[in-house]
């Protein structure tokens, strides 16, 4: 019987049971204690993997535990307002997630019955549910053993394996997806899964892998030939586009600050910012934009103060260079206008990006 009808041909010669064995002991002794681990809720695994996407792990841990805290299970995020949700994913970027995660999460709650469904073909048609995730939560949370295929992963099977695919070329992610398949422990698929994503993050790092700490060197192809810091292959990408934006701190004799929500789709959808224009340089100075363009948005007059500060803040794809003003502003909000006035006090329930949220913090340095 030809090995090939068996497993995939990267794996001839490939002892797949010793490395199952040697990946599972290690993870099971060495694995860190993080929050999500402590029960397989499946929803908690979700909303874990769903922050864990573009952040790391230090940091996702303190919002994890505060996001489960108020919303403890399926039902309480279903049933919360998006203010809440967005409130509670301050900070950590990338806001489609939140979004996505609740409009999914009420999907369980309505069609489901509140239960995160167990088959890569119901849970994968939900909101925000790609291949990765899929393969996370019905792994760890329900034991199926499910390929769950990420960068992470990518870069350890390269090395393992030596495939010398580009992994940024998002065809490479099949051939990885039906290697794990034939891979993957049908025995423990939770631990299976969880011990490449942790070898990855703890030892098999994108720079300088740490080789001689590695529970499954001995299976490594790219160790035994010396090439473990050339792979993965993956080709850059383009560069980012610099936007150059004027933002206004601007406040009325009632303590009021003005601050408005962003479109309800695209970038940073439904946060609140504080009053900011693309700068176009036929317009005259920053502080005179400002002032022209409050007034034609929104009929408002304002009175720009001093400069306090430039804010850079780097998307994955373009990066925002802000020049931010303090100043006052005087006349009548219309009703259909997407501005608000909010005291300082009334400001703490609104959620705002990163860089605003720096804004602020500079504004109030200048006022101690």
């Amino acid at each position: 019987m030809k090995k090939e009808s068996i497993h995939h041909e990267r794996l001839d010669d490939f002892d797949i049971y010793g490395f199952q064995d040697d990946l599972i002991t290690w993870f099971e002794r060495e694995q860190r204690i993080l929050p999500w681990r402590k029960d397989q809720d499946p929803y908690k695994v979700w909303v874990s993997e769903i922050m864990l996407q573009q952040t790391k792990v230090d940091t996702v841990i303190p919002y994890f535990n505060s996001f489960i805290e108020q919303f403890p299970n399926i039902q309480s995020l279903a049933e919360a307002e998006e203010d809440r949700v967005l409130k509670a994913w301050e900070g950590l970027g990338y806001y489609s997630r939140a979004r996505n995660l609740q409009s999914a999460v009420r999907e369980v709650h309505e069609n489901y019955g509140g239960i995160v469904p167990n088959t890569p073909k119901e849970i994968s048609t939900l909101k925000g549910v790609g291949p990765y995730t899929t393969g996370a939560i019905l792994s760890i949370a329900y034991g199926v053993p499910e390929p769950a295929v990420d960068g992470n992963v990518m870069r350890v099977l390269s090395r393992i394996l030596l495939i010398r695919e580009d992994i940024a070329k998002p065809k490479t992610r099949k051939i990885f997806e039906e290697v794990i398949r034939d891979l993957i422990s049908k025995e423990n698929p939770s631990y299976f899964n969880q011990g490449l994503m942790e070898l990855g993050a703890m030892v098999c790092t994108p720079t300088s892998p740490s080789c001689l700490l590695c529970p499954v060197r001995e299976h490594c192809r790219a160790f035994a030939e010396g090439v473990q810091r050339e792979l993965p292959v993956k080709t850059k990408k383009k560069s980012t586009k610099q936007v150059a934006l004027v933002a206004g701190i601007l406040q009325d004799h009632d303590g009021r600050f003005l601050i408005h929500r962003r479109p309800s789709e695209g970038l940073l959808a439904n946060l609140w910012e504080f009053p900011n224009f693309v700068k176009v340089d036929e317009l005259g100075t920053a502080k005179q934009q400002l002032q022209q363009l409050m007034s034609t948005e929104y009929g408002l007059n304002i009175t720009p103060g001093d400069f306090i500060c430039d804010i850079k803040h780097v998307f994955s794809h373009l990066v925002w260079d802000v020049n931010v003003y303090v100043g006052s502003w005087s006349g009548e909000l219309s009703q259909d206008s997407d501005l608000v006035a909010v005291t300082v006090e009334e400001m703490k329930e609104y959620a705002f990006p990163v860089s605003h949220q720096n804004m602020w913090k500079e504004y109030l340095k200048t006022i101690e």
